[in-house]
Formats: C-alpha cells, sequence, structure tokens
C-alpha cells in the first residue's frame, strides 16, 4: 500500500489516534469560531484555539479512565471548544474547591 515504511507507520498512527486528534482540531476550530464571532484579536484566538486542543488531548486520553470510548472524544472537544479555556479553568477550579471543603 505505502512505498516508505515511515509513511505506513504514520499511516497506522494516524488511523489508530484520529479520534483524538478529530476531537483537538474540532475544539481548536469551535473555540477559534466562537472568538471570531465574538470580534476577539487575532492573538487571543490563536492562543485560546491551541489551548482548547491541547486541553482536549489530555481530556480524551483520560475517557478511558471513566468506561467512555475513545470514539467520543470528538463529543467532549466540542464542549470544551463551546465552553473555552477560561470556562475549563473555572469549571475545573469549582470542582477542586468542591472537594478540598469537603476533605
Amino acid at each position: 500500500m505505502h512505498d516508505r515504511p515511515e509513511m505506513a507507520w504514520l499511516a497506522t498512527w494516524l488511523q489508530e489516534n484520529y479520534p483524538i486528534l478529530y476531537a483537538a482540531g474540532l475544539s481548536a476550530a469551535i473555540a477559534g469560531s466562537r472568538l471570531m464571532l465574538g470580534g476577539g484579536s487575532l492573538r487571543r484566538i490563536a492562543i485560546e484555539s491551541v489551548v482548547c486542543g491541547l486541553i482536549t488531548l489530555a481530556a480524551s486520553n483520560g475517557l478511558a479512565l471513566f468506561g467512555i470510548p475513545q470514539e467520543y472524544a470528538p463529543f467532549f472537544g466540542g464542549i470544551i471548544g463551546l465552553i473555552g479555556a477560561e470556562g475549563v479553568r473555572a469549571g475545573a477550579k469549582r470542582l477542586f474547591e468542591r472537594k478540598v471543603e469537603s476533605v
């Protein structure tokens, strides 16, 4: 199928990891679109898109811990992109504060 072995390796890796990569790209695209619609600066759009993509990569790798199949990663990527990095940070902060208060 592939003439070069490094291309076969890359194709195999992409095939195995496409849900997570698609989720990160979707998250970045939604975050960027949301900020463009709101009139954000180009710098903020670029940074927020990358941060949302990275948060999605991190969250998508943890789905198996909750028994959620990797194929659902794009859904979570879309949600993270829609909420944005600040929304995710605020939600995580609230969650951890509640956990600390209950201990």
